[in-house]
């Protein structure tokens, strides 16, 4: 008997604009464009950090002023997503290089080294 894997496959993303979305999370955070594809007035746009993970997230523009309003405010202040590294330096060095804003010192916990970063999109109108 196959037993079914469950996973987190789409966490969408409320943003103001496909291009420039696809271009923070690729240029900027390092993360891979894994489909966009034209869909009746919208578009699925699916980004990940690596190819072979099964959790993505969904760049969904904002159809309305109320979606909008939560643009940059996904979680309403609290830390939204984790991004986990195999080497923290490198991928925070290279963020910071490639203009990412974070709004602390990376710090230690007994966890493990961690820093948040500001990814917050202004909406154009």
């Amino acid at each position: 008997m196959r037993t079914q894997k469950r996973c987190m496959g789409y966490v969408a993303i409320v943003v103001d604009d496909y291009d420039r979305a696809i271009e923070y999370y690729t240029q900027k955070l390092g993360f891979h464009l894994m489909e966009d594809t034209p869909q009746p007035g919208k578009r699925w746009v699916v980004v990940n950090p690596n190819p072979e993970s099964d959790c993505n997230l969904l760049l969904a523009k904002a159809s309305n002023e109320r979606q909008a309003g939560f643009i940059g405010n996904q979680c309403g202040g609290r830390v939204f997503l984790f991004l986990q590294t195999d080497d923290f330096w490198r991928d925070y060095q290279r963020m910071k290089d490639n203009g990412v804003h974070f709004c602390e010192e990376p710090r230690q916990e007994e966890y493990g080294t961690v820093v948040v970063g500001g990814f917050k999109f202004e909406v154009q109108r």
